[in-house]
């Protein structure tokens, strides 16, 4: 018993939540940009440079300010890697080890790097100007139900015709 969950918990890491296919192509490609930057500095470093970048080279619809495509509501719509996140005075509670973290975001922009559990709003995110990553893109989780406060907009890019 205890080797079929550990190869059920292995594969539900090593298979991606969504294939290739699935994932719009203008997505796919902000993720690969996203991948080629991280771990180093994007423009003046702040967070709103990965998102401008992204959208910029991909020639994607935005307005220039903190609309990044077409809003959507996560609660019920997938998210996909590649998809862009407004916050606006957020705070996030969660539990480490024995230790309640609680973590802020006044005005920050992040991109969904991976999917870690579609129906939980588990997901990895690509950001900078963040306490653990500096003025470098870095990744980290993001529970969306640890969330106590505030405002997240979320986006799917879309391409310029």
């Amino acid at each position: 018993m205890k080797i079929l969950l550990s190869i059920f918990l292995t594969l539900n890491f090593i298979i991606p939540a969504f294939t290739q296919e699935e994932i719009p192509a203008i997505n796919q490609k902000i993720v690969e940009y996203v991948k080629s930057t991280i771990g180093t500095k994007v423009n003046r470093g702040e967070c709103w440079d990965l998102a401008y970048e992204a959208l910029s080279r991909h020639e994607c619809m935005w307005d220039w300010e903190y609309e990044y495509g077409e809003k959507y509501d996560p609660k019920k719509e997938d998210v996909y890697p590649g998809d862009l996140i407004q916050f606006e005075k957020v705070s996030v509670n969660y539990k480490k080890g024995n230790m309640s973290v609680t973590e802020t975001m006044g005005h920050h922009t992040a991109i969904v790097y991976r999917i870690i559990d579609q129906e939980k709003k588990i997901f990895e995110l690509a950001h900078q100007n963040t306490e653990f990553s500096g003025k470098k893109v870095g990744l980290s989780e993001f529970n969306l139900n640890n969330v106590t406060k505030g405002e997240i907009v979320f986006y799917h890019p879309v391409a310029l015709e």
